[in-house]
């Protein structure tokens, strides 16, 4: 298992590839719904060892965006701060937040806890499409135990 966090939270300029990685395994994992191509029996017996790998990548890009979301944090504190002490005329806390949304720094913080929310929900789709192959083998399993031994995937 790839250690993404660490990386991240020593030095911030290894997001992008951290992203490739994650973009990279979401299409791996996409292959993985599927319930073509092998037994049925095998893709049961492969599905919770699927799912446990899937959900640590998932807990690791949770917890890479928790990062980045404390680290947006600091960053829009520091500027209120500045704005607040060291603005040419007495600001409001309102008027120093308003200030604070057009700051390049936090727009751009900001911008990529988006993007790597985004690679989040990609992780999520995942999880509810494993939901889904388990239910839809299992069902599969029931047919076939009641004696519809024909049942096909096509």
């Amino acid at each position: 298992m790839s250690d993404w966090y660490r990386a991240v939270a020593s030095d911030m300029t290894k997001i992008p590839d951290c992203i490739i990685h994650f973009e990279t395994e979401y299409e791996d994992a996409r292959k993985e719904l599927s319930l073509k191509g092998e037994r049925l029996e095998t893709h049961i017996a492969m599905l919770p060892g699927i799912v446990e790998y899937r959900f640590t990548q998932l807990q690791e890009v949770e917890a890479i965006l928790e990062f980045l979301n404390i680290e947006l944090k600091k960053v829009r504190t520091a500027k209120f701060k500045r704005f607040l002490e060291h603005y040419n005329k007495v600001l409001s806390s309102r008027d120093a937040d308003k200030y604070l949304d057009g700051e390049t720094d936090v727009i751009n913080m900001a911008l990529l806890v988006n993007e790597f929310a985004l690679v989040r929900n990609k992780f999520l789709s995942i999880s509810k499409g494993l939901d889904q192959k388990s239910y839809m083998a299992g069902h599969i399993t029931r047919l076939r135990c009641a004696g519809l031994d024909d049942a096909q995937l096509n």
